[in-house]
Formats: C-alpha cells, structure tokens, sequence
C-alpha cells in the first residue's frame, strides 16, 4: 500500500494575492476511487496540476506513484485512434485494449477510425481505457461527464467502479454514487477525507453542519446571558465600592470584601464568555450557504407556447433523428433525451430562431419571450458589469444571484475569460435567472457547475415552476426537474 502525502501546502497564482490552498495536510491511499467535490473556482483542477508538477508552491507533496491526467492533450488529432492510443499506453497488448474498450460499449472499428472523427463521447471512452492500462500510474481524471450523454455516464460510471487508483472531479451526483469510495472535499476553511461515497458524505455532511448550527445560537445565546450578568455584577460592584464614601459609619472592611468579591465574579464571567466565543469562532466555518434563488417568469396568454410537428434537423441532406411532434404548454418543464449528436441542440436552436435546415413545421406563439442558455461559454469575455450592461439586465440583481451562486467579490473585479468553466456556465445562468421570459431554453445548464449550485437551482425550478425546456445528462436533476421527456 502506498500513499500519496500533502504536508502544508500553501500555494497561490503569481498574479493573486489570495492563496487557492493555505497549510493543507491530508493523505489518501493510492488504492482508493476518489471522488474530488468543492465549489466552483476552490481549486480542484489546480490541485491536480500541483500534483502533476505543473507550478511551485510551498510545503511538500510525497507520492512513489507517476500520475497520468485526464483529458488528456493530443497534438495532432488527424492521426489513426490506435496510434494515438497506443502513444498513450505503449507498452500495453492490442488485446487489453480491445477487452478495455469492450467493457466501456466502444467498437473495435474505432481503431481504424481518425481520432478526430470519434464523437466527444468515444474519445472521452478510449482514452479512459488507454489510461487506466499504464500499470501503476494514478490517473487523476478531471470532469469526464461533460461530453458524455446519460446511458454514457452509467457506462464509464461502472467501468470507473470495476478500477482503483484514481481521483475524479466531478459534479454528477448518480456518477460519484456509482463508483467511488472516498471523497476528499474542498471546504471553505480545509481540506477532508471521508470514507464513502457522495450521498454518504453528504449526509455526514449535513449532520455536521445541522450540529454545528445548533452549538452557534446555543453559544450565541450563553453569551448573551452571559454579557447581560457581568454588566449586573459589575453595576452592583460599583454600587458597593461607591457606598464606603457614604454619609454615616460604615464597615468598609466588609463592604471592601464584598466588592472584592463582586469583581471576582464579574472576572469569571467574562472569562467563561471569553472562551464560549473563541469555542463560537470554531465554529460554521465550512458552512456553505446555498441561499434560496428567485425568478419571476412572465404568463403566456395562451396554454400552448409552441408547437413541433413532425421537426427533424437535416445535415448534409439526411436527417439527423426520427421526425419529433410534441408541444410546449404554460407549466410544462420538458427534457429532450438522446445520445449525443441525436440533434437535441439543434432543435433547442430552432426554436431560439437559428437558421439550421430541417423537416417539418415549428410554430412559435405570438409575441413570446425566450430566455436562452447556450452549452457554449467560449465567447464570454470581459468584465462582469460590461457583461450585464451589454445584456440589458439589472447589474445589481444578477451580482447577487452570483454571490448567492458562491462567487467571491474578489470575481467581480477579474475578467470572465480567467473564470473557472464552472464560474462561466454561472454567468450565463444568472443572467438567464435576471430575465423575466415566457419560455426558459436551457441547452446543458449543469456543465461544470458544482452540486451545491445544481441543487440551488433544482430549488429554485421547484418553487417557481417557469415553462421550460433544456437538455440536461444530471439524472438527478433530469428525474427532479422534468415534468415530462422527449425522446430524441
């Protein structure tokens, strides 16, 4: 058994003041299925390129393990998938990799196939299976899911589950159930390792945070009191030390003693306070607050928003998928469901007004306002409050939504182009949440975005039930959220 070891590491950005991790310490077992879980920005991707090498920092990592990352770069993608794959594991047998990619559902065709003519999901399946036959390496797989549609993720889940030695961030609630072992989780304050998987954590999780809450407001409430008797005992001291200097005789000896005393037990109580708000400090400081999020969508005059009849996307003159009828009524929250390439996008932009060749007829209501979140943050740039300005959306409101979204102020001031993916894919989100719309279009809103965000929006979906219809691979979310599905 062999360990790899973080004994106080501190590190931060050359171009940052803030440090991403301060005097971290932890060890995990090289044999474990680590599931890697923190907000968004806290420093999990940062925390695997430490481990790769990649910058200086202060403190010590100790590891007898060669780590192997995930996704992994490619230089050239005009080139045969076989060749490239065995690039990656060279000294692995054709026949391994065969059974590997067996297990992952990925045909032997592929093989033969350009790697640059695999879809993001079989390039995400064969690389997996290339990595994990670099024998003793520990593969350090970073956000796998976001290319890869529902029954994808239950496959590499289950292949993740039959393999060890590994960390894996992600923000797929069913994935990380599926098959891992240990979390380690990026906190407010530090750096823990539990034994379980992410439905275990997040109950212990929970529990302790529920514990915690309660010791606050009952020390909360003893110091309080406590403020309330010392300023009695000392009031009453204070009398008693004033009446040696009355009129008439007076035992000032006893009066003396008594003041003495008074003093005595003002001290204790302020000392007791003292210690309850110092054991109070200790307290909540990875408390992560998912505050409630609001959205006031717009009434459609009519029931029905729009109308699919018979709608198929055309590409190079073949049909994309099977023709789809179905209709958008007011309350409705729809979920397409397909395989990747199935056209989902497609026809999520044919209703935003694109021009994309297709079959059939798609009849949008008079008069509708849509609110769109494209899958794409590429061409966000620039600052927050020129991103607002730009939108037409009340600044204010959506650098709320972002701070209840668990954006520091520190973001407000860096350019969007230096944000996390997590952190973009928020932007876009807010702003969607800023628009008052009939008909909310959601194209894969999740991507990168951390769990105490999909949950906060899972809340906030439930509350305000808006008319909506988005492509999202989260079973969780999907099964949560949708009131009916489509199948593409």
């Amino acid at each position: 058994m062999s360990m790899i070891r973080v004994e106080n590491l501190t590190f931060s950005y050359p171009s940052s003041y803030d440090n991403v991790f301060e005097n971290v310490s932890f060890q995990i077992d090289t044999n474990w299925k680590l599931g890697f879980i923190g907000r968004n920005g806290r420093g999990k991707t940062t925390f695997l390129n430490l481990l790769l090498g990649k910058y200086e920092y202060q403190g010590e990592i100790y590891s007898s393990v060669e780590f192997d990352y995930f996704p992994y770069v490619i230089k050239d993608k005009n080139r045969p998938t076989e060749e490239i794959l065995f690039e990656v594991c060279p000294n692995a047998e054709e026949w391994e990799l065969l059974k590997e990619l067996s297990r992952l559902e990925v045909r032997e065709d592929v093989l033969e196939r350009c790697f640059c003519t695999l879809s993001n999901g079989e390039q995400t399946k064969v690389l997996l299976a290339a990595l994990f036959l670099n024998e003793g390496h520990f593969l350090l797989i970073d956000e796998p899911t976001n290319h890869l549609d529902a029954a994808a993720r239950e496959t590499v889940s289950r292949y993740l589950k039959s393999k060890r030695g590994f960390i894996l961030v992600s923000h797929d609630r069913n994935f990380l159930d599926g098959c891992v072992d240990h979390i380690l989780s990026i906190n407010r304050s530090n750096i823990e390792v539990q034994s379980g998987n992410f439905s275990t954590w997040l109950v212990n999780f929970q529990r302790q945070q529920d514990f915690e809450l309660a010791q606050s407001v009952k020390l909360k409430r003893e110091i309080d009191n406590m403020k309330k008797s010392a300023r009695r005992t000392s009031d009453w001291s204070a009398r008693v030390e004033a009446s040696k200097t009355g009129n008439g005789s007076v035992d000032k000896g006893f009066i003396g003693h008594r003041s003495a005393k008074m003093m005595k037990r003002s001290k204790a109580i302020e000392m007791r306070q003292q210690r309850a708000i110092e054991e109070k400090s200790g307290l909540l400081k990875n408390q992560e607050i998912a505050e409630d999020l609001k959205l006031f969508p717009l009434t459609y005059f009519s029931d029905t928003l729009t109308l699919f009849s018979d709608v198929a996307p055309v590409f190079e003159g073949k049909d994309i998928c099977q023709p789809v009828s179905f209709e958008i009524k007011r309350g409705d929250r729809i979920a397409l469901d397909g395989k990747n390439g199935s056209g989902k996008t497609s026809l999520l932009k044919l209703l935003m007004g694109q021009q994309i060749e297709h079959r059939g007829t798609i009849r949008i209501g008079s008069g509708l306002v849509i609110s769109y979140v494209p899958q794409d943050t590429s061409d966000l740039s620039g600052i927050l409050t020129d991103f607002a300005e730009n939108s037409h959306i009340d600044q204010s409101l959506f650098k709320t939504i972002l701070r209840k979204m668990g954006f520091d102020r520190i973001q407000f001031e860096k350019k969007i182009e230096d944000f996390s993916a997590g952190q973009k894919k928020k932007v876009l989100l807010a702003k969607s949440l800023c628009e008052q719309a009939h008909l909310y279009v959601w194209d894969e809103p999740l991507n990168y975005i951390d769990i105490y965000s999909r949950m906060q929006v899972e809340n906030l979906l439930t509350a305000f039930s808006p008319t909506m219809i988005f492509v999202e691979h989260d079973i969780a979310f999907r099964d949560n959220i949708a009131t009916k599905t489509i199948r593409i």
